[in-house]
């Protein structure tokens, strides 16, 4: 799997955790394979931007123009390219360019396929502000500026509340002192119930509302 950089560590139960939980955090990204485990809905490789990959996002966000890039087709040199050329800062993005381009070859590589759908884009709102499950199998995401996604454990969701907002419909967050939230760098693998076997386990998740103001800047993966 191409490397990312982040501090090196073992996988490790935190104290606190369930040995059932459905989740798997690490610093290592040998975390991210957990996802192909049957009990596993999340799997996140923590990590914390370097002053490089820092400065690069900042200096998107500088711009006045936002970022709006979808990509879908192998991960490489083309893909790279295409995106330095629609940066709004791209004399300034080298950065930011490699990291997309390690983690959509990673993602190739995870799930062996040739083909990756790719979307960088800042927003203002909350794209997703309502608890959801995702329809596809899996996707990664990664938020490099604003306040990351939010996500509940399992026994934190009342599922019948699921689907298009119905008066008669229950609260979805069954237990609100139990969402929690990825940081800023997180690679997050989040399984949806297009997943064989996880039809009724989606991950459920959702977006933040930023701050008047703040941008986010969230990169988002699916592969085939």
């Amino acid at each position: 799997m191409p490397a990312l950089s982040t501090p090196h560590s073992q996988v490790i139960t935190p104290l606190g955790v369930p040995s059932s939980a459905h989740w798997a955090f690490s610093q290592d990204i040998e975390v991210l394979p957990r996802i192909f485990d049957d009990h596993i809905t999340l799997a996140v490789m923590e990590r914390r931007l370097d002053v490089a990959l820092t400065l690069a996002v900042r200096s998107q966000l500088a711009c006045q123009r936002g970022v709006e890039w979808h990509w879908r087709g192998a991960p490489g040199l083309a893909m790279q390219e295409d995106l330095a050329r629609r940066l709004p800062a791209p004399e300034a993005g080298d950065a930011l360019v490699e990291d997309i381009g390690n983690i959509a070859e990673a993602m190739a590589y995870l799930f062996s396929t040739a083909t990756i759908g790719i979307r960088l884009r800042t927003l203002e709102g909350a794209m997703c502000p309502r608890f959801h499950v995702d329809n596809l199998a899996v996707r990664l995401v990664t938020t490099y500026a604003g306040p990351a996604s939010e996500w509940l454990p399992e026994h934190a969701v009342n599922r019948a509340g699921l689907g298009a907002p119905h008066p008669d419909k229950p609260d979805i967050v069954a237990d609100p002192a139990a969402i929690r939230q990825l940081a800023i760098g997180d690679l997050a693998l989040l399984k949806g119930c297009g997943w064989v076997s996880n039809e009724e386990r989606g991950l459920v998740h959702r977006s933040p509302q930023p701050a008047p103001g703040e941008r986010r800047l969230l990169l988002a993966l699916d592969p085939g």
